[in-house]
């Protein structure tokens, strides 16, 4: 199923859904951020995906995570709740949500890079290769809220 993203666009389609998304900001011992490359975009983003009824939100992004790239994470803590009226994602099915995501913090504890039907490619990035990458500003947004934590002078 494709999708296309819109943020702050006035032309943007109105949503009929809100869906919990949750998903993770992983960093590895060197600190390298996990990335996969969306299929249906060929954006980078972290991995996130919609919470199933019965799982906490810890569940999901360890599962997201798990199947989006092939990496099993310990959840650390978190991130932030994101949800911005602005940042809509229609889908072909006739989907229209508006954002909603649950993102964590998490350290890398097992599995293999695995690129699959949701994701082209998966990687470790260091902080200072992420600038050269397709990144949505909603992802870069997260992102960048972990990137001021760990290194206050950034603005």
């Amino acid at each position: 199923m494709g999708r296309v993203e819109y943020w702050n666009d006035p032309d943007a389609p109105k949503a009929n859904t809100l869906v919990p998304a949750c998903g993770v900001l992983a960093v590895d011992d060197q600190g390298a951020i996990l990335l996969q490359r969306r299929r249906d975009t060929g954006q980078w983003a972290l991995p996130m995906g919609k919470m199933e009824i019965g799982e906490t939100p810890s569940e999901c992004a360890v599962r997201e995570t798990r199947e989006e790239t092939g990496i099993d994470v310990k959840v650390t803590g978190i991130l932030g709740v994101y949800s911005d009226p602005g940042h809509i994602v229609a889908y072909t099915d006739g989907e229209v949500r508006q954002e909603y995501e649950v993102t964590l913090l998490a350290r890398p504890v097992g599995g293999a890079l695995t690129a699959n039907d949701e994701a082209s490619e998966i990687g470790w990035f260091l902080p200072d290769e992420l600038a050269s990458l397709d990144i949505h500003p909603t992802m870069w947004r997260q992102i960048t809220d972990y990137l001021r934590q760990r290194f206050p002078h950034i603005d």
